[in-house]
C-alpha cells in the first residue's frame, strides 16, 4: 500500500511533477504542516512525514517551512480524525484541539499544511473557533499553486495574500 505523499515526493525528486517554490521568494510566506495521525504514526511512520516535507518544501521554499514542536510520529493529534470530526461532540472535539491550535501559532506560520481532509476541517475550526488567524491549506492547493494551474474558483482557503498569485484563467489559454 502506498500513500500518495509518497507519489508526489517521488514525481518531483523525477522531474515528473514539476512544481517550483520561486512563487514566494520574495512573498516569503510561512507554512507548517500537520502529521496525521491516521497516516504518520498510525501507518507509514516517520518516512512519510519526511515526504509530506519534502513536498511542502519543494512548493513554498525550504526557508518558508517551519517545523511545530512536537513533529512527525511525536506531532499531536489534531482532534478531528477517527470519526470525531462527524461525532456531534463539537464543544469536546474544539476543547482537544486547543492544543493544535497553540501548537500551530507558536510555529508564527501564516499557513498549515494539512493533507488530510478530516485534519483540515479541524484546523479550520480551530483557527476560527481560536482566532488563530492562520489559514489552513490542502496540500493539493500548493502543488497546483507552484505549477501555475491553481485556478480562481479553487482558493477557498487562500488568504488575500495568495488570492492572486498565480491565477490560471483557462479561457485566457485559447
Amino acid at each position: 500500500m502506498k500513500n500518495i505523499y509518497e507519489y508526489y515526493a517521488k514525481w518531483i525528486r523525477e522531474g515528473k511533477l514539476k512544481v517550483n517554490s520561486d512563487w514566494n521568494k520574495d512573498l516569503k510566506i510561512k507554512f507548517t504542516a500537520q502529521d496525521p495521525c491516521q497516516i504518520v504514526r498510525k501507518s507509514f511512520g516517520d518516512p512519510i512525514a519526511e515526504d509530506l516535507r519534502f513536498v511542502v518544501k519543494s512548493v513554498v521554499g525550504e526557508e518558508n517551512f517551519v517545523d511545530m514542536e512536537p513533529n512527525r510520529s511525536n506531532n499531536y493529534c489534531c482532534g478531528g480524525g477517527g470519526g470525531f470530526l462527524q461525532s456531534g461532540f463539537k464543544d469536546a472535539r474544539l476543547e482537544y484541539g486547543r492544543l493544535k491550535d497553540r501548537q500551530i501559532k507558536e510555529t508564527g506560520a501564516t499557513y498549515c499544511v494539512a493533507a488530510c481532509h478530516n485534519c483540515h476541517a479541524q484546523i479550520h475550526e480551530l483557527s476560527e473557533h481560536y482566532g488563530g488567524g492562520y489559514h489552513v491549506v490542502h496540500l493539493w492547493t500548493l502543488i497546483c499553486l507552484s505549477l501555475g494551474i491553481l485556478g480562481p474558483n479553487e482558493r477557498e482557503y487562500l488568504g488575500d495574500d495568495l488570492k492572486e498569485v498565480l491565477v490560471f484563467h483557462p479561457e485566457s489559454e485559447h
